[in-house]
């Protein structure tokens, strides 16, 4: 996925779609009338990012109590599909997968995505898209008549039209979590009233099914990994990569070097696994010759999804950057350190106790938000560089020692 292409397009092409299609729903638009029944088919349009749709699942849930499993669907680009199959919360056969591949990939398939969606008359579409304009304009084509998002009072975020039935305000003081479920709830809710919601945010819902391996994909995964005296060691994961939205969340890839350095050095006993995408094999495979261990190695790209969720199922912690991978590995019992920077753990930590995010909190940060489309004229993230070795170290090494039932080692 080309993220930045994508942005381009959504802002260059996505304003002038919304502004005609807002221009369209003012000329032929109905109006709701008042009293409307409880929705039977749900459309949720959440296009990018895997983590965010772990964060969306209690969400879904609700969804799921009020329509049946069987009567709510999920539209999203193809290559993000894997969690959401993964939760098992709907069908698989109710994803609408829309290809990013290309230019000629993402107009053919979201026009067939459309034409399914009119055909499957949606009584409710919920656009769980912050500020993007091509989710609105995908939730506003599907035909529902029950449209749910976020809309940008006052200027109180990008402009996308004026396309939702039910316009929602964006309270950047709800965890993500509880804001997704909000826009569930406010189905229910009397649109000649919002934004105003008279009722308390929601709680953080059930708890995420823990994955479970299938037969052999333990032992499978476990042949990627070295052995000690003829057993496997304790395992911990480093994950440099931050993917391509925000390049901004990385820490500084030397300082992953230096902790690998330290943790071999504090515990003789342990092997360090470096993973990442099939696109970061030649730089994560450079950062493993640095530490130059043979109880380090690369296992990027050299794992499917499913297979990086068996290795967190065999690992003692994962430090990473804030990314898709801390919510994967919450639905499995290893312990996560993310690394948080221009993004704030307020509203974006993954919703477990075995989560600890790390975030300096500099007068600068976080500087992205769903008012800003997640974008930032800074080119120098302080916000990450001034996370300390030591402080990763020593919270990891506390969280070893924990798991391992042991006192904590001097740091």
């Amino acid at each position: 996925m080309n993220v930045p292409l994508l942005q381009k397009i959504d802002r260059w092409a996505g304003v002038p779609l919304c502004f005609a299609l807002t221009l369209a729903r003012k000329l032929f638009g109905r109006s709701l009338p008042p009293g409307l029944p409880s929705p039977r088919r749900i459309l949720f349009v959440k296009l990018a990012e895997q983590g965010s749709t772990v964060l969306a699942s209690a969400a879904i849930s609700r969804a799921v109590q009020l329509a049946g499993r069987d009567n709510v669907f999920f539209v999203l680009f193809e290559e993000n599909r894997f969690i959401l199959d993964l939760l098992d919360l709907i069908p698989p056969q109710n994803v609408l997968a829309i290809s990013s591949n290309s230019l000629f990939s993402l107009a053919s398939t979201s026009l067939a995505a459309m034409r399914q969606m009119r055909r499957l008359q949606f009584d409710a579409a919920i656009d769980m898209e912050f500020f993007a304009r091509g989710s609105a304009a995908i939730a506003f084509l599907s035909g529902a008549r029950i449209r749910v998002g976020f809309h940008a009072s006052f200027g109180a975020g990008p402009y996308r039209g004026d396309l939702m039935t039910h316009r929602l305000l964006y309270n950047p003081h709800l965890h993500t979590t509880e804001m997704f479920q909000v826009l569930v709830q406010a189905l229910s809710a009397d649109p000649a009233k919002l934004p105003a919601l008279g009722f308390p945010p929601p709680t953080a819902g059930d708890a995420l099914k823990t994955f479970q391996p299938r037969p052999g994909e333990t032992e499978a995964v476990r042949a990627l990994l070295p052995l000690r005296d003829s057993r496997p060691a304790p395992l911990i994961l480093l994950n440099p990569n931050a993917g391509d939205l925000l390049p901004l969340r990385l820490w500084p890839n030397q300082r992953y070097v230096q902790l690998a350095r330290r943790l071999l050095a504090q515990f003789p006993e342990i092997t360090i696994a470096f993973t990442g995408a099939p696109a970061q094999v030649a730089a994560i495979d450079q950062l493993v010759r640095e530490v130059n261990s043979e109880r380090c190695v690369c296992l990027a790209g050299k794992t499917t999804l499913r297979q990086l969720m068996v290795l967190y199922t065999l690992a003692e912690i994962l430090v990473t950057n804030d990314s898709g991978p801390a919510h994967f590995a919450s639905l499995t019992p290893i312990h996560v350190i993310t690394l948080f920077g221009p993004e704030t753990p307020a509203l974006f930590a993954a919703r477990t106790p075995r989560n600890l995010a790390l975030w300096a909190g500099i007068a600068c940060s976080p500087c992205v938000n769903a008012y800003n489309n997640r974008q930032s004229t800074c080119r120098d993230n302080f916000c990450m560089q001034r996370i300390s070795v030591d402080q990763v170290f020593s919270q990891t090494c506390k969280i070893y020692a924990a798991r391992r039932g042991q006192l904590p080692p001097p740091v």
